[in-house]
């Protein structure tokens, strides 16, 4: 049995927390997080929005713990209001995609670095018969995820059967049908990932995928997995199979990401101040209590204690769990959380952000990293986890990354020379040309994961410049590093049969090789808002339409490229594109990130967000205040 999971927290610890203690409150809520974030994440598959829903639960945990009238049932009631958090998740997603059923084909797709299969094979360390089995479970039906979730976390010695079935509202009888056959779907599926990994593999498996978009679908599993069953060369693959339960005793919680546990405090305020839980009704906040002017409860050291992290963060306004930066109820807070099912606002404001303060440029390049860097920028917090910026320096480079609110930026080179990474945001290394594949600048790309931009338009001589075979016969030495990988970014024909991206994406599928999700550049030549958005939805639509895969748009503005140079809009319409088109972004799920281009605003670059560090143009304002 783990350590990391039934040990804590005891029921002491609880019964203190319901009495007000704000010490064993931070304890609680910090030793939840672990499990909390397992169940999530699982049962979501990773989605982005597995940050908003491990917030929402361990806010109802706050804002309900006096009202638990058995304290040794804590665990139970967690896993519960957990798994109530991710149905009511579910449902307003369905009501999302019916509504936008007539406009666009949106799909949930998962953020690759936040899969949870790939997550447990990466960190975990699984090899083997262990690694098919995470594998799988990509092929679950929908329904069953929920249920996976716990089940996992059953076999791993983190949850017991009596628990599952509290949380699941059923039989612990009945839980066990439900198990037995989702294990025989797992079991199905299993054979399905041999079979697809063999090499020399089957013949005639091949001629039964061949209209397969490589993505795990339950349709696909029960396909597949006829072939297999009616298959002697496949169906003998899968006759070493060992049962799952054993694969899985003994295997701990998945890890909290990198950089989550700095962000837990190591003392919480002492008992005497203001209390931070109260009985169900308004939401809790410093009006509850004493606190600072203008402020929010502190812990012994100064900062904010977890449980005002907890209930202040703004929904969607960190990076990603699995990123590892900021996660979920431990990020800075700037406002309070409305919940969908509160009726109002409070009645307290936030307490206002501090002023940005200058920073000057490093002299010596940072070393490549995803985590913040040692002496953080003072900076507001980002206000999407999608919104990035591409960046080249200039004077005053590192204070304006802190000042757009960028979550994320990259340099299309794999270290960040002279620029500082702001508090709250990540680093993304790129692979920009064949020259660049590399032992060292491959390490470089590594250590900065985990995700890894490739092959800048290589459709362009004057960019990347790479033929189709060039680009797929350096594309193992990328798939080493482990990274999450971006296909090469296009300048333009991304949805085309036959084009470029087509090709390479064409041989890929065909060498077996990975792409994780496709990345993308668009330029818009018609300065019109409402035209130029529905032009780059139609692009984005067609891209993701064709290849099924999270998109990334890592260039993108208006400009008009001819033979007389590139012609630019007034910064107003730039600035009305730029939050028209944000807008619309945020509509499509399958679109994870963007990045606007880019940082700088010169005479050249006149789609810029800053001209210093500190002022910012027309499209510069709008930037900070996009989502």
């Amino acid at each position: 049995m783990s350590s990391a999971g039934r040990a804590l927290p005891d029921v002491g610890l609880v019964v203190a927390a319901r009495q007000g203690d704000q010490r064993a409150l931070d304890d609680v809520v910090a030793a939840s997080l672990p499990l909390v974030y397992n169940i999530v994440g699982r049962a979501l598959r990773g989605h982005a929005d597995v940050d908003d829903v491990v917030q929402e639960t361990l806010v109802r945990v706050i804002r309900y713990l006096p009202a638990l009238n058995d304290p040794a049932a804590y665990r139970s009631w967690l896993v519960a209001i957990t798994i109530r958090q991710v149905r009511d998740w579910e449902t307003r997603r369905r009501v999302a995609l019916n509504r936008d059923a007539g406009l666009d084909a949106i799909h949930n797709v998962p953020d690759p670095a936040s899969d949870f299969a790939g997550m447990t094979i990466l960190r975990l360390g699984l090899t083997d018969q262990r690694r098919e089995v995470a594998e799988a479970t990509r092929w679950l039906d929908p329904d069953d995820q929920e249920l996976l979730s716990l089940w996992w976390l059953e076999e791993t010695g983190e949850l017991t059967r009596n628990e599952v079935a509290d949380a699941l509202g059923l039989s612990p009888g009945h839980v066990a049908v439900r198990i037995h056959r989702m294990k025989e779907q797992i079991q199905s599926a299993r054979g399905v990932v041999r079979a697809l990994r063999a090499r020399p593999g089957c013949p005639d498996l091949g001629v039964v995928t061949a209209d397969w978009d490589g993505t795990p679908s339950p349709l696909w599993r029960k396909r597949l997995a006829r072939h297999v069953r009616d298959c002697a060369f496949c169906d003998r693959l899968g006759t070493t199979l060992l049962p799952i339960d054993r694969l899985l005793a003994g295997l701990p919680l998945l890890p909290l990401p990198a950089g989550l546990g700095a962000h837990l405090p190591s003392a919480a305020a002492p008992a005497a101040a203001a209390p931070a839980v109260a009985p169900p009704g308004p939401p809790v906040g410093p009006s509850a209590g004493a606190a600072p002017p203008g402020g929010a409860p502190t812990d012994a050291g100064g900062g904010p204690s977890v449980v005002d992290l907890a209930v202040n963060r703004p929904r969607g306004l960190v990076p990603s769990l699995a990123a590892g930066v900021a996660a979920a109820v431990l990020a800075i807070t700037t406002a309070v959380v409305i919940l969908p099912d509160d009726p109002s606002a409070p009645s307290w404001a936030a307490p206002p952000s501090a002023a940005p303060t200058a920073v000057a440029t490093p002299t010596v390049a940072p070393t490549p990293s995803v985590r913040p860097s040692s002496k953080p920028l003072v900076t507001p917090v980002v206000s999407s986890t999608r919104k990035g910026v591409g960046v080249w320096n200039f004077a005053g480079a590192s204070q304006a990354l802190a000042n757009s609110k960028a979550s994320w930026y990259y340099t299309w080179g794999t270290q960040h020379p002279g620029i500082s990474t702001p508090r709250g945001a990540t680093f993304v290394p790129m692979i920009r040309s064949a020259e660049n594949v590399t032992a060292p600048e491959l390490a470089r790309a590594k250590a900065a994961g985990p995700y890894l931009l490739t092959f800048n338009e290589p459709d362009l001589a004057e960019q990347a410049n790479m033929t189709v075979e060039q680009a797929l016969d350096l594309w193992p030495q990328l798939m080493a590093t482990g990274s999450r990988l971006g296909s090469p970014a296009v300048a333009w024909g991304g949805p085309d049969p036959q084009g470029w991206l087509d090709r390479f994406m064409t041989g890929a599928q065909a060498r077996g090789y990975r792409v994780d999700f496709i990345t993308l550049h668009w330029f818009g030549a018609d300065f019109t808002t409402a035209t130029a958005v529905a032009q780059l939805r139609q692009y984005l639509q067609a891209v993701y339409q064709r290849y099924r895969k999270p998109i990334w748009l890592t260039e993108f503005a208006l400009i008009r490229f001819g033979g007389g140079g590139s012609q630019f809009p007034s910064q107003e319409q730039q600035a009305a594109f730029l939050t028209a088109a944000t807008a619309m972004l945020g509509q499509l799920s399958y679109l994870q990130r963007y990045a606007w281009f880019g940082l700088p605003a010169t005479d050249k670059d006149r789609s810029g967000l800053f001209s210093t560090g500190t002022e910012t143009t027309v499209v510069g304002r709008a930037f900070q205040a996009a989502r």
